[in-house]
């Protein structure tokens, strides 16, 4: 027991490991992240539906969407901007590793006749002949990335723009990085069974790491058949680190905003969006 629970306070490395697929694929995990994804009065899993609603009015004006206007959505979920967007006649695909919410979003997609296609993969090896006008990543998905994984992702989205194509990502800010704090937190059924339909004990430890900017949440499930630890990674940046790695990849940055709404950038926010396109 006390080797476990030395275990569970440890400090890893920055991104030293990366458990997208304990997140995403494991049935009751995903199950949950659904439900979070669904209600519309959360900002959990994705905004408040209020937010979408005004963040698609942003994105449709700023990138001229439209028919025959292509949009791929990186990290889609069960669909809630490639469905707003479908119903503006954009082409969108959607890529997302929850096979549950993928289903989800084809079966809303399939009865409005909507034309998406959504594909049930890590967006990290997805790959399409398609080129797009629009790549979005939307609710700092970018953030729980590695160093090595975000400048993949970056030329992969360069690859994958037309000529004249857009980015819209959003980032996790160096206020917010300010504003979190390292701690350790203790819990029977922690986040309310969010981790397992059993009965468990959860351990979260926080990690922050301040020449990188990282910060880790530290999650050790332990059940009574099994011992599970799941790594929460959040990078943050400032606009000039993040430009940096843009142009690394063979982006260069047109706008700074403070969301994916269009807001004025506010170096207070705990957040930012950018607007990239090809160097």
């Amino acid at each position: 027991m006390f080797q476990q629970l030395e275990e569970s306070a440890a400090r890893p490395r920055p991104f030293e490991h990366y458990t997208a697929s304990e997140l995403w694929t494991d049935p009751h995990i995903s199950q949950c992240m659904l439900s979070y994804h669904l209600n519309e009065e959360l900002d959990v899993a994705s905004r408040r539906a209020a937010f979408i609603d005004r963040s698609v009015e942003w994105i449709a004006g700023r990138f001229d969407i439209g028919a025959g206007t292509r949009v791929a959505d990186f990290g889609c979920g069960p669909g809630l901007y490639a469905t707003r967007l479908a119903r503006r006649d954009a082409r969108v695909t959607g890529i997302d590793f929850s096979a549950r919410s993928i289903d989800h979003a084809a079966a809303v997609a399939s009865s409005e006749g909507l034309s998406i296609e959504y594909v049930n993969q890590d967006y990290l090896t997805f790959e399409t002949e398609e080129r797009f006008h629009l790549v979005m990543m939307i609710m700092c998905d970018f953030c729980a990335l590695g160093p090595d994984q975000r400048g993949a992702m970056l030329r992969k989205f360069c690859d994958l723009l037309e000529p004249a194509g857009s980015v819209l990502f959003d980032v996790y800010s160096l206020t917010g990085f300010a504003r979190r704090e390292e701690a350790a937190r203790y819990e029977e059924n922690l986040l309310d069974g969010f981790w397992s339909p059993e009965r468990y004990f959860g351990f979260l430890n926080t990690f922050k790491y301040e020449q990188e900017k990282v910060v880790v949440d530290k999650y050790t499930i332990v059940e009574r058949t099994r011992t599970r630890t799941i790594y929460n990674w959040l990078q943050h940046f400032s606009p000039e680190a993040l430009k940096g790695e843009l142009a690394r990849c063979g982006l260069v940055v047109d706008a700074i905003y403070a969301d994916v709404a269009g807001a004025p950038f506010d170096p207070d926010s705990t957040e930012f969006a950018v607007v990239a396109r090809k160097a």
